[in-house]
């Protein structure tokens, strides 16, 4: 067991689960790290679109704080700031570029960036666009916590400079997902928020099927889905379902489907949280495919891959259970045995305990 450490994170929310995955993120990734005996600090830029939809206001496995200008953030907690092990920045926090400028001037013991978006990330960078970090600022990093494993570790190194690159994948709390023992009333669902790269597929694999299948329910929940898609009238639409309805929601659907967005295919292993919370609930996952899939949740053993509406509607008309409730219990071993919150606070402990002392490499250049 690493020594007990004192990290701040600065993220997008950890409050509110409100059009955004990075919420239940960190709270898996932070209630283990206090489980583990860590301290931690997060730091929330106070916004309307998240202040008005908060469901953890007042979490009890850190101390959350929320700010609103980058400058007294920082005159405020500057103490906490420079003695912490890491400040440890998030992926589309506010002015990131701005933040991080001044973290860096500050001299931290240890500043790291955990990526919830690293193929996204990449692809602004390569277009040039520096929404909440710059290119410049990628070798300064202690550390580069990525989303995406494989070949974007290497490429993080090689091409953007990166000091060194780390995969930390998405991770589930097994304390809130898990089967509720409610029947199943919808035969295929789908949890997200929308998002133009993934809605054709959206439409192939579940809305298409849904026609052809009339008799079927399907349910879609997540908000900002624009006005005009034509919903078929099997299908059931929840704007927000907040995190506590997540086990319920899964353990009542007999598939659940997992669209990844275009960038994460492109880039490859990118599992989405959505994918392990619904195999903690013990609900089969039908997913699109991309590189690193199987070396998480082999296909066909525990999940299954639909390339067109013809493969879903094939999964969900197949008249035997036992190949679904065998798959789903697979997807269940295999996530509670590596892919929890606990087992990624361990992950991320022991990185940052091996930090250099000193960080005596060349600043940025702004």
């Amino acid at each position: 067991m690493t020594r007990s450490l004192d990290i701040v994170f600065i993220g997008l929310s950890l409050s509110s689960s409100w059009g955004n995955g990075h919420a239940t993120t960190y709270r898996a990734l932070i209630k283990g790290l206090r489980q583990d005996g860590h301290q931690v600090l997060f730091l929330e830029r106070d916004v309307p679109w998240y202040a008005s939809q908060r469901d953890l206001a007042s979490p009890d496995f850190c101390d959350l704080a929320y700010y609103g200008d980058i400058d007294p953030m920082i005159d405020l907690h500057r103490d906490r700031l420079r003695q912490a092990d890491a400040v440890i920045v998030g992926s589309y926090v506010p002015e990131g570029v701005a933040l991080i400028d001044k973290l860096d001037k500050l001299e931290p013991k240890g500043l790291c960036f955990y990526d919830i978006d690293t193929p996204v990330t990449l692809a602004k960078l390569d277009r040039g666009e520096e929404e909440y970090l710059a290119l410049r600022q990628i070798p300064v990093f202690d550390a580069y916590f990525s989303f995406s494993g494989g070949e974007v570790l290497t490429r993080l190194e090689k091409r953007y400079g990166a000091r060194r690159a780390v995969a930390l994948y998405c991770s589930v709390d097994e304390s809130r997902y898990a089967n509720t023992g409610e029947p199943a009333c919808w035969d295929l669902g789908y949890l997200g928020t929308y998002s133009p790269d993934r809605q054709p597929t959206l439409e192939r694999l579940l809305l298409e099927p849904a026609r052809r299948l009339p008799s079927m329910r399907f349910v879609v929940a997540g908000p900002q889905y624009p006005a005009e898609i034509d919903w078929p009238a099997n299908v059931e639409r929840i704007e927000h379902l907040a995190p506590a309805d997540h086990a319920s929601f899964y353990t009542r659907q007999r598939f659940t489907l997992n669209v990844t967005r275009s960038d994460m295919i492109a880039a490859g292993w990118s599992p989405s949280v959505r994918l392990f919370e619904a195999a903690a609930c013990g609900t089969a996952v039908v997913s699109d495919f991309w590189r690193g899939l199987d070396e998480l949740l082999p296909a066909g053993e525990a999940l299954l891959v639909a390339q067109c509406s013809a493969d879903v509607v094939a999964v969900l008309t197949e008249p035997a259970d036992t190949d679904r409730i065998a798959i789903a219990a697979a997807a269940r071993r295999r996530v509670l045995s590596g892919h929890t919150g606990a087992a990624r606070a361990v992950e991320l402990a022991q990185i940052l305990s091996k930090l250099p002392a000193n960080r005596d490499y060349e600043r940025i250049s702004a």
